[in-house]
């Protein structure tokens, strides 16, 4: 008999190789009905692996975000089926989820194109309406090589599998894969989809090798959930950063240097703005502001660990008979403004921040906007502490980086804790330790977090902060690392209690991480709608007449003495035109002046995204935006 824990911690008992499909009945007919896959052990597998001995299960429905990858992992699998039907003599390459759907990588001449996407829907509506299982088989890496003997990606794959046994999916006579899985039940089960775009991707990002096709899908277990990805995507492009900037006049690229935002006067209000609000943070948190050369030589990035680790991303340039490197990080220079003086324990925790300027070498291809550049301005900062001070300043951190992000109204996000990666420095005992304490601090905080296996820095592991904007797509800014090793390699001491020389713990952390990727989230997130205490120009005072110029000067002579970033409009356009424009502009208040206005001393004042108007004093105004700009409210009317 196999002995089962369920995620509650009850136990049953059931026969030895009754499948987790089975199992999922026996619970209830409204779980296996749901479930798409299971988790035994732990490890994410099909419903029809079976169950022996003692096991923990967890039964995976599309709630899940396991299950949601199952659904569009198999998905990838019918739109791969649907496309060699329509097209034989295609060649499958691989093909993994994404956030939000999947894709398939496909060696094909003859150009797939969005004409085609109906077909290929079609095909794969035929598909899913027959609801063929998906079956796994598997076999020694030596039959699976001699199987797809000929396939030169194929083999690659099977190459770079890990393990012996390599596993392939079939659902239908007419189709089977090499895959890992695991896959839904049949192929009706892989909810409701869309092909989306086609692109070109060469084989592992090579250059020198052959174009591939890259067909991208989605899929969501209902076909509500559907319409509503497909309409986030749709505000998405009315909130492209890239069109709102433009439109805005907030920045711009230019082929003389690609991947190098210019940021306008109106962007950088914008900036100066977020810089105020994250100095006065840290600030009250003990921060004190550094700032550290770009070029260093690079003999420091091998000492870093840098260059063994992260030469590919990185700008080199020799005078002097010297070679040199523009920094892609700040934590070297951190350093050697450590090591400029004695320390003393006494001092401990030191916290120290820089808005650093770094570059980083990206690919033509997949340069963003604001989102992917090769510049940057990362609100980095580090930390000195000695061992048992790490928690609390783990905590301070994290504390700090909720109070910013609230500021800016993002309350929905989540946390990871990324562990060692294969490519690392530092010994196993010291990973250990940084790991346990970083999970020590995310207890304390009582806060709900992720385990992504080796994804830490090649220095240290780290907690990631990710953020969901108002159209729910996540972005992962703010980091946590802590790390032994670096301050070993730059011989970095402390005077102890004991009057011995001690090797400092070193936290690396940022917040928002890059400022232009940043901003471009911010462009799309509040729709460039921007709160008040944000808004490059937060007034706009609209003269009715030339009666009234006199007026709405007296006005903005008055918010400008208040410190309200504020313009007249003293065009000889009619009113409706001036408010039209300034709705276009995305301006937070339009105050309307004339006669009456004039007269009373009061102003019109016109709200963005609201209809109905309100007549007040011009001190009550003062009043109402001040107290908004001071408590960084993002609703606007009174």
């Amino acid at each position: 008999m196999a002995k089962i824990t369920l995620p509650d911690g009850s136990t049953l008992e059931v026969s030895d190789g009754t499948t987790a499909g089975q199992l999922a009945q026996q619970i209830g007919p409204g779980l296996a009905k749901a479930a798409v896959a299971a988790k035994i052990n732990g490890q994410l597998v099909d419903l029809a692996a079976p169950l022996n001995g003692d096991v923990a299960i967890q039964i995976i429905t599309p709630k899940d975000d396991e299950g949601l990858e199952v659904i569009r992992h198999s998905c990838a699998h019918v739109m791969a089926e649907a496309i060699c039907s329509l097209w034989p003599e295609t060649k499958l390459v691989y093909g993994p989820t994404v956030e939000d759907g999947f894709y398939y990588d496909v060696d094909l001449d003859e150009p797939i194109r969005p004409d085609d996407f109906e077909r290929i829907e079609q095909k794969m509506g035929e598909i899913v309406k027959a609801d063929r299982p998906f079956v796994r088989s598997q076999m020694t890496r030596a039959e699976a090589l001699e199987k797809l003997a000929g396939d030169k990606y194929k083999t690659d794959n099977i190459n770079r599998a890990d393990g012996d046994t390599i596993s392939f999916y079939s659902h239908g006579d007419n189709f089977e894969d090499l895959c890992r899985g695991p896959h839904v039940p049949g192929t009706g089960r892989v909810g409701s989809f869309k092909v989306m775009s086609v692109a070109g991707a060469y084989w592992h990002g090579d250059p020198t090798q052959k174009m591939l096709q890259r067909v991208y899908g989605t899929a969501w277990p209902t076909k509500k959930e559907l319409d509503d990805h497909l309409q986030r995507l749709e505000e998405a492009k009315k909130r492209d950063h890239r069109v709102l900037g433009k439109q805005l006049d907030l920045f711009s690229f230019n082929e003389a240097g690609p991947g190098f935002a210019f940021v306008h006067p109106k962007g950088m209000i914008i900036w100066n703005s977020i810089v105020d609000f994250w100095r006065s943070v840290h600030d009250s948190y003990g921060y004190e502001e550094i700032r550290t050369p770009i070029i260093l030589n690079e003999e420091l990035w091998h000492k870093s660990g840098h260059w063994d680790n992260y030469k590919e991303n990185m700008y080199f340039t020799n005078f002097d008979d010297t070679d040199y490197a523009i920094k892609p990080m700040n934590c070297p220079g951190g350093c050697l403004v450590y090591k400029s003086r004695q320390h003393s324990y006494r001092e401990f925790p030191s916290r120290v921040a820089e808005l650093g300027l770094v570059h980083r070498h990206e690919a033509s291809g997949v340069m963003h906007g604001l989102f992917r550049v090769r510049q940057f301005t990362q609100d980095d900062a580090h930390i000195f502490c000695t061992p048992e001070q790490i928690e609390s300043e783990i905590v301070g951190v994290i504390e700090l980086t909720f109070e910013i992000y609230q500021a800016f109204g993002f309350e929905d996000f989540h946390i990871e804790l990324s562990t060692k990666p294969d490519k690392h420095i530092g010994s196993d005992e010291i990973w250990e330790t940084a790991t346990n304490a970083l999970e020590e601090a995310l207890k304390h905080k009582n806060i709900d977090y992720k385990v992504n296996a080796g994804d830490g820095a090649f220095y240290g592991p780290k907690i990631d902060f990710h953020i969901r904007d108002c159209l729910k797509r996540s972005w992962q800014l703010g980091t946590i690392q802590l790390d032994f090793s670096m301050p070993e390699r730059f011989g970095m001491v402390y005077t102890d209690k004991d009057n011995t020389d001690k090797t400092p713990v070193m936290i690396h952390r940022a917040v928002l991480g890059s400022f232009e990727r940043f901003i471009g989230i911010l462009i799309e997130h509040y729709g460039a709608n921007f709160p008040l205490w944000l808004s490059p120009e937060q007034v706009r005072i609209l003269p009715i007449s030339e009666k009234t110029n006199d007026y709405a000067e007296t006005v903005r002579g008055k918010l400008k003495e208040a410190k309200l970033r504020c313009n007249c409009d003293f065009s000889n356009e009619k009113i409706n035109a001036k408010i039209a424009k300034s709705h276009a502009e995305k301006l937070p208040y339009m105050l309307v002046v004339g006669p009456r206005e004039a007269q009373s001393g009061t102003v019109n004042v016109r709200i963005r995204g609201v209809k109905e108007t309100k007549n007040v004093a011009i001190d009550e105004f003062l009043k109402m935006a001040q107290s908004k700009i001071a408590d960084k409210r993002i609703n606007l009317p009174f």
